[in-house]
């Protein structure tokens, strides 16, 4: 028969367990600060109080989608951007940016996004778009690693973990763990040599449960203005496969947008929801 381990045993071995838990506390305290201290990096590297009182956005280029790696759609694009002002602490469940995205013709055809709902507006009218793909843009936007930097900073739970070197397309790359207090990661990797985002990914479940790796990649970088970084070409991919590419001609910041970039026409048509 087997005999527990007495009494004075236990006793013993308490400090011992007490002393490992300190020093995993102590270990994760190192790599908290280490990633805190990355991300301050990419922030002063994106432009620092410049980058920080970003107001809006205006990016200018071409916009390809693809499906199963081949090109299925080629368009001009001007993509708006306007952040909200949020409060301090931001409220996780809040979204503090409105977006429209206009293809060919602006007038023709556009996409708009506010911090509740999006739709799709066309000669027709102003058609509700599908409440998941609602629910996509929501969740992509708040694991945007620029939202974050600009948004979520202070958010309440929201923690920076260092998860060391690596190379990444044939680039050295410092890598972050960032996690919410939804439980939600998101990982970016930084350049080594520039601090500025380069790759971010997180896991995201469809409407069937079924789990997707969402990749995005940030690349050619330029100074638009007053110091502050942002990307020209931006790519996204799928569990692997590319579905999406952005290559800016232009970026433009702090612009005069009116509120009607960012509102539906007031006698616009409305349109069933899209199924």
């Amino acid at each position: 028969m087997r005999r527990l381990p007495s009494r004075r045993l236990l006793v013993r071995a308490a400090p011992a367990v007490i002393l490992l838990l300190l020093s995993g506390r102590a270990f994760a305290q190192p790599i908290q600060e280490k990633g805190k201290h990355l991300i301050d990096e990419a922030v002063e590297a994106l432009g620092g109080a410049g980058f920080l009182s970003l107001k809006n956005y205006v990016e200018k280029g071409r916009a390809y989608s693809f499906f199963r790696e081949r090109l299925s759609g080629l368009s001009k694009a001007t993509f708006y951007f306007r952040y909200l002002t949020a409060p301090a602490p931001p409220n996780i469940d809040e979204l503090y940016v409105r977006e429209r995205q206009a293809f060919g013709n602006e007038e023709a055809w556009a996409i708009l996004f506010d911090e509740k709902d999006g739709w799709e507006i066309t000669f027709r009218g102003a058609r509700p778009l599908k409440t998941d793909l609602v629910d996509r843009h929501r969740e992509s936007t708040q694991r945007n690693i620029f939202y974050i930097l600009l948004r979520r900073l202070g958010e309440e739970g929201l923690i920076f973990e260092y998860r060391g070197a690596e190379v990444v397309d044939n680039r050295p790359t410092e890598k972050i763990g960032i996690t919410d207090a939804k439980n939600r990661v998101i990982t970016v990797f930084f350049s080594t040599s520039t601090k500025l985002p380069f790759r971010q990914e997180f896991d995201r479940r469809d409407e069937y449960r079924i789990p997707h790796r969402e990749t995005t990649v940030f690349d050619k970088y330029r100074d638009v203005g007053g110091g502050v970084m942002l990307p020209f070409v931006t790519q996204r991919y799928r569990d692997g496969e590319r579905i999406y590419a952005m290559f800016a001609e232009s970026v433009l910041i702090n612009q005069d947008l009116t509120d009607e970039k960012f509102t539906l026409p007031g006698r616009v048509k409305m349109l069933e929801r899209q199924k």
